[in-house]
């Protein structure tokens, strides 16, 4: 019979997510078949599987440290917010529909007995199931009708690790609060506590664990140290946190445009990891400055956050910069954006018609009802700042409302295979200056991305340099040194009998 351990947190960032890696990791080193799932996670960062399902990516990053090709009964439930009281429910990789919070509340316990189909059809396949919650169990206005915290623990008998991030601060207030308000039937799930993201000597803590473990009658199972693992992070949360200034200790300068709705943020993980660049995200009030690449990023609602760039004063400081000379990079809404006009008639995504572009691309970009779901694989062959991009079997995926159209002959930098021939993709600006395409993930392969970024340093005077991180290969390392991280760091005598039922 499959074995499960859940993983809840104290607060959203407590760090959940790459706890889980790391058991996944772990179990898979320990010979055994382990798998990820989350009932339920609100991200606008998504995933396409094989099959053409939509996931969060999340449990992507948790299923490639465990070993195993994402599938979307990993993560049944999706929703994407579109605005500030909407999401888009996406349920086992198909669009459902939008809904505010108090629809969803009422429909979601609907999706219970299928939400335990899909669990059961993996613990069949499977020895052991590495839960993960959402938010916090102590969110008491929601406790009623809970599918992803403490209502997935009772809905499959799991037992629940606490996860608290100290690095914030007031952990011990964290862990007592959340504990003491949950009832006394889900107290008694909560099997241990993992104190996260600690920076000094453990030994300082001793007396807090001490107490923390009389007052609450769990026992702290570790103490984990702050890491940085190189992993990327779905979470909003992550995104505030991400560098607004230029690294004066790195060569090249990318900046990212922060759109409101910014989706699959992502992208650009394996341009962050580069030795040579320093990424930046800017928003209103904010200096753009002359970045070596200016990068517009996927968005949730195209239109919406390009009139969100038009209100912010962003747009007349992209166009100085490409005026100045400044290259621009457009990936799915990003690349919409720069086209004369983008549309909605049937109102997929808001509530406006339509509204102009850049115009930096003669294109024209129309939204449909059906959302294109897929896995690439694509070519790049392309002018770039005097020299020619060549790319093959690039590897990404399709995430995208729209339909666009050319209004005059357009260089096409991209061909996706399809069946027998090539779908040409993406468009170049007349000057050379603009780049857009609908391929996420389009920078993670290694060489093309080195490129790119070779032409960069040329530009500013500097020597090529070789590819010195294979992006794919680095991440199975991180997930290693996670996995060591964590095992180093745990009880696992204690995890081990909690996971055996001896609680």
């Amino acid at each position: 019979m499959v074995k499960s351990l859940m993983v809840q947190g104290t607060a959203s960032d407590a760090g959940k997510s790459i706890i889980a890696a790391g058991l996944c990791r772990i179990f898979k080193q320990d010979g055994l078949e382990v798998v990820p799932f989350k009932s339920q996670n609100m991200a606008l960062n998504s995933f396409i599987t094989k099959k053409g399902d939509e996931m969060g990516r999340a449990q992507v990053v948790q299923a490639e440290a465990a070993g195993k090709e994402p599938d979307v009964r990993m993560n049944p439930v999706l929703l994407k917010p579109t605005s500030d009281r909407k999401s888009q429910v996406v349920f086992l990789g198909s669009v459902l529909r939008d809904m505010d919070a108090v629809e969803y509340h009422e429909y979601k316990q609907q999706l219970l007995p299928k939400i335990k189909e899909v669990y059961e059809e993996l613990g069949a396949e499977n020895d052991i199931i590495v839960i993960e919650g959402a938010g916090s169990p102590a969110e008491i206005n929601l406790n009623d009708r809970d599918i992803v915290n403490m209502g997935m623990a009772k809905l499959v008998d799991a037992p629940v690790i606490l996860v608290a991030d100290i690095d914030k601060g007031g952990v011990f207030a964290s862990i007592y609060g959340t504990i003491e308000l949950m009832p006394p039937e889900d107290r008694k799930r909560i099997k241990g506590v993992i104190i996260n993201k600690f920076r000094g000597d453990v030994a300082l803590l001793q007396s807090g664990i001490d107490m923390i473990e009389e007052l609450t009658q769990v026992p702290v199972i570790g103490v984990v140290p702050y890491a940085q693992l190189d992993i990327d992070s779905e979470d909003s949360v992550a995104l505030v946190q991400k560098s607004r200034r230029f690294d004066s200790r790195k060569s090249l300068d990318i900046a990212i445009v922060s759109l409101k709705r910014l989706s699959n943020f992502t992208d650009f993980h394996s341009l962050e990891i580069q030795p040579d660049v320093s990424v930046r995200y800017v928003q209103p009030g904010d200096a753009i400055g002359r970045p070596d690449l200016l990068i517009l990023p996927g968005s949730k609602n195209t239109i919406e956050d390009m009139n969100y760039l038009r209100e912010s004063g962003l747009e007349a400081e992209i166009l100085e910069c490409l005026e100045q000379g400044v290259r621009i990079f457009g990936i799915c809404g990003g690349y919409q954006m720069l086209g004369k006009v983008v549309r909605d008639p049937l109102h997929t995504e808001s509530e406006h018609d339509e509204t102009a572009g850049f115009g930096y691309l003669p294109s024209e970009t129309t939204f449909a009802a059906q959302k294109r779901l897929r896995q690439v694989t694509a070519s790049a062959d392309f002018s770039f700042l005097g020299a020619h991009i060549f790319g093959r079997n690039l590897l990404g995926y399709e995430i995208h409302m729209g339909q666009t159209d050319f209004l005059e002959k357009t260089i096409r930098p991209f061909h996706i295979a399809q069946e027998d021939n090539f779908v040409s993709d993406g468009a170049v600006s007349s000057d050379g200056l603009v780049i857009g395409t609908y391929i996420h993930g389009i920078f993670d392969d290694d060489d093309f991305r080195r490129s790119l970024l070779n032409r960069l340093r040329v530009q500013r005077g500097w020597s090529e340099i070789p590819v010195q991180y294979r992006y794919r290969e680095e991440k199975e390392r991180a997930y290693d040194r996670l996995a060591e991280t964590v095992r180093a760091s745990l009880d696992m005598e204690k995890l081990q009998a909690i996971l055996e039922g001896d609680r």
